[in-house]
């Protein structure tokens, strides 16, 4: 039987990626729910000093594992509390206007996410704005002024049960699921 701790062992069992091991891991883990937290507190709670720490984390940095480090609003309390889903389909999704479109939508600070999806439609995006009417402008001024776009179905978000910006570690670590 292998000595150390279960996560240890489970990582040493698993074709993990290169750069990851048990600690990476459990820092990952604090600061993708945490992101104010000290290098001295992550450090404390992965059971580093603090200079071995920040090198792991700059190694994360530098490898491209952690890709930046952001600040959650609350958009209700901002005002933009209209959330919609609408699938896109391009009149001709050619390389060039599947290019273009995303290009534009790139620019479009309405749009806080786009993904290419399988199906019948082509793209599936979040879309944030005040209310109704400036979805309705966003829409009408911007989407379908692009010229590449023959179809749009709308879902109007009434509730948003879960929203979350972790990555799911556990699939990779499952006993950083488990309770502390």
């Amino acid at each position: 039987m292998q000595q150390g701790s279960p996560l240890k062992v489970w990582f040493e069992e698993q074709a993990l990626p290169e750069v990851l091991d048990v600690v990476d891991a459990r820092i990952l883990d604090l600061i993708q729910h945490d992101a104010a937290l000290s290098v001295a507190e992550i450090a404390e709670r992965v059971g580093l000093s603090s200079s071995p720490c920040w090198r792991r984390i700059k190694r994360l940095e530098d490898v491209g594992v952690i890709r930046r480090r952001v600040t959650l609003l609350d958009r209700e309390q901002l005002g933009l509390a209209f959330e919609v889903y609408a699938e896109v389909k391009l009149s001709l999704p050619t390389k060039d206007n599947l290019e273009a479109f995303e290009r534009a939508v790139g620019d479009l600070p309405e749009v806080t996410q786009c993904a290419t999806v399988t199906g019948g439609m082509d793209y599936v995006l979040r879309i944030v704005t005040r209310d109704m009417h400036a979805f309705d402008d966003f829409l009408r001024d911007k989407l379908l002024s692009l010229g590449l776009v023959s179809e749009v179905e709308s879902r109007i978000v009434i509730r948003s049960v879960k929203n979350s910006t972790t990555v799911p570690l556990g699939l990779i670590a499952p006993h950083l699921n488990a309770p502390q």
